[in-house]
């Protein structure tokens, strides 16, 4: 009971805030009204903010500000120990630099070191910190972007990349960073620029504290879908989440902006009813996680579980089994990541609902701006496969869906378990995915597709029994990372561009509604078979297995 009135009071104040936020949101990311310091900004950057692009050069600049922000942090990490506010730190070595800075620029977040003996303040601050918000801000961009291919008619202009994300970074996220970060310092989560402080414990031993800009970094890393833990604790860490107040805060601000997101899809395409279906399958599907996540970790089974009321241990003791599965469903149905407890610590069947919530597409309600585009694929191929059922060509907002679009939409559904499926293969055919599990059997099959996963999928937590810092792990998750978050948005982008220079089909008795109660379940059952599908074979190896055993 106190596990679902948590999750009650969670998903009350995401769904009431999402209206407000949502209709906030698109009256700022959309008009061609620009700010004072957003005209000094685009004439400083030579960017003219009337002229908009087609799809190849929103792609484009899209790429070219992601390399960028690869190269800086790669810099960054490397030459950190020559840099003020180290903390003493040095730079890192170049493979784990790079995974690093692909890391943060993709929004994926994983980290493969110990962060608080391994980043200084600098590069939180200047590095992680920037890449936060930037990243977020162009997942925001792609579902723009998007958006406008379902709303345009005959042309080629999507908008412009860089007008989208200085409007996202200063008009929705930094504001935003700020408000809440000064919630979390007030709730007293360290904010300083302080080197470690060595103390005496109650036992008469000593201890180094760390500590640095936690407050701020504490916000914009669950607004963000970013993740990262300032420790390496993450959120089970008492600086990072000191209260039962603060993690409140923490579950509610990894689903606010993909939350309200789905309303400002609604404002931007004009009809209010079309954003409420889209929060409709994703409340159904974490509706649908909560319910196993809660029974699989409720229920465990064995002496000690039952008699304390479910599996403690790797649990943060202060939040509880229920607050703990909460934040891990949380995290992992959308970007997110942070950890709130040790995933690896879950049961067998509780490990497995974390990693089928990512194998979704994390779409209930998903990443910063990827959640909502992720969802929209979802409702295209559910409209294409309605519009089949009743014999018509595929509609959707007045689009016809031909068999280009649903290349595009095939195309993108597939990245994701192709990536992950063979990219794990490859580990274990080498041998590094073996000799880097923490057990053998299903348990070690698990961890090495989880990580393998949350690559893919942008969300950045981890087993921790799976050592993921070889240089094997690093080049190839990298590559996986970059392949997982950008060649869909090339995906994206091309049918963005189709359906923008198409034009608008009449309504008919015939046309397939795509709102309403029987659509939200067409659209969820479609991504659960869609996704799902395609890692059946693995789960049963992995968690199945172990959970039947």
């Amino acid at each position: 009971m106190h596990g679902w009135l948590q999750t009650t009071l969670v998903v009350a104040v995401v769904v009431g805030l999402h209206v407000p936020l949502g209709d906030h949101l698109a009256r700022v990311l959309d008009g061609d009204r620009h700010t004072r310091a957003e005209r000094l900004l685009y004439r400083f950057c030579g960017v003219d903010p009337h002229r908009e692009q087609d799809w190849r050069h929103y792609l484009t600049a899209l790429l070219a500000f992601s390399a960028a922000g690869v190269v800086a942090l790669f810099a960054l990490f490397t030459l950190q120990g020559r840099l003020p506010w180290s903390t003493g730190h040095p730079g890192m070595p170049w493979r784990l630099a790079l995974h690093t800075a692909v890391s943060f620029t993709t929004n994926t977040s994983w980290q493969n070191y110990v962060a608080e003996d391994t980043t200084g303040h600098l590069a939180v601050m200047a590095g992680l910190g920037t890449q936060a918000f930037a990243s977020a801000a162009v997942g925001i961009c792609v579902a723009l972007a998007l958006i406008r291919g379902l709303v345009r008619r005959d042309t080629d202009h999507l908008g412009n990349f860089w007008v989208d994300l200085i409007r996202t970074l200063f008009r929705v996220l930094l504001p935003l960073a700020v408000v809440t970060g000064l919630v979390f310092i007030a709730l007293g989560v360290p904010q300083n620029l302080d080197a470690p402080q060595s103390v005496t414990t109650v036992t008469g031993g000593p201890q180094s504290l760390p500590g640095g800009p936690v407050g701020s970094w504490e916000s914009i890393k669950l607004m963000s879908g970013d993740g990262g833990g300032f420790f390496n604790a993450s959120s089970a860490h008492p600086f990072e989440n000191p209260s039962a107040w603060s993690h409140a805060l923490s579950v509610v601000l990894m689903l606010l902006i993909p939350t309200a997101l789905l309303r400002t899809y609604g404002r931007l395409v004009g009809s209010t009813r079309q954003g409420w279906t889209l929060l409709g399958v994703a409340g159904a599907l974490f509706t649908l996680l909560a319910v196993a996540g809660s029974a699989a970790q409720g229920t465990a089974g064995g002496t000690v579980p039952q008699a304390v009321g479910g599996p403690y241990e790797g649990t943060e003791t202060r939040i509880g089994v229920a607050g703990s599965t909460l934040f891990a469903l949380a995290a992992t149905a959308s970007a997110d990541g942070a950890s709130g407890a040790s995933y690896d610590s879950f049961t067998a069947f509780g490990g497995g609902v974390l990693l089928s919530a990512m194998m979704l597409g994390e779409i209930a309600p998903g990443g910063t701006g990827s959640g909502l585009y992720g969802l929209l694929v979802a409702v295209l191929v559910a409209v294409f496969i309605g519009g089949l059922m009743v014999g018509r060509t595929p509609e959707y907002l007045g689009k016809r869906l031909g068999h280009h679009e649903i290349r595009y939409v095939a195309l993108y559904t597939l990245v994701a378990p192709a990536t992950i499926l063979l990219s794990a293969a490859l580990a274990l055919a080498l041998g590094h995915g073996r000799s880097s599990m923490g057990e053998p059997g299903p348990h070690g099959l698990t961890e090495l597709v989880y990580a393998y996963t949350s690559g893919v999928v942008s969300n950045g937590s981890a087993m921790a029994g799976f050592n993921g810092a070889t240089d094997f792990h690093h080049l190839l998750m990298s590559a996986v990372m970059l392949l997982g978050r950008y060649l869909p948005m090339v995906f994206l982008l091309a049918l963005a561009g189709r359906l923008a220079r198409g034009r608008s089909t009449a309504t008919t008795a015939g046309t397939l509604r795509t709102t309403g109660v029987t659509f939200v379940a067409l659209a969820t059952g479609v991504a659960l078979l869609s996704a799902l599908l395609n890692h059946l074979p693995v789960l049963s190896l992995g968690p199945l297995a172990e959970g039947l055993r």
